[in-house]
């Protein structure tokens, strides 16, 4: 990710909060970007709350084998919830 010295760095909810805030993860295609796959947060009442591209979550998880890899994915993603979650 990259900021500008007036952006500030994103601060994440603790893991026991995401978990609270988190209903689903979903795996969706990019609506613009064809051929892009996002992964979607969305909150226990259906909204969107944030989304994580799919390849660079991939990339951060490909050292985990395959049969753990589905676990990596959701414990990398509820680590990088941002705090604007909670107000969504």
């Amino acid at each position: 990710m990259v900021m500008t010295m007036t952006e500030e760095k994103v601060k994440f909810l603790s893991l026991a909060e995401a978990t609270q805030v988190v209903g689903a993860i979903q795996e969706e295609e990019d609506i613009e970007q064809k051929d892009r796959r996002i992964l979607t947060v969305y909150n226990h009442d259906d909204k969107e709350l944030c989304w994580f591209d799919y390849d660079e979550v991939m990339a951060e998880v490909e050292n985990v084998s395959k049969s753990e890899r589905k676990e990596a994915v959701q414990n990398y993603i509820l680590s990088h919830i941002p705090e604007w979650a909670k107000e969504i």
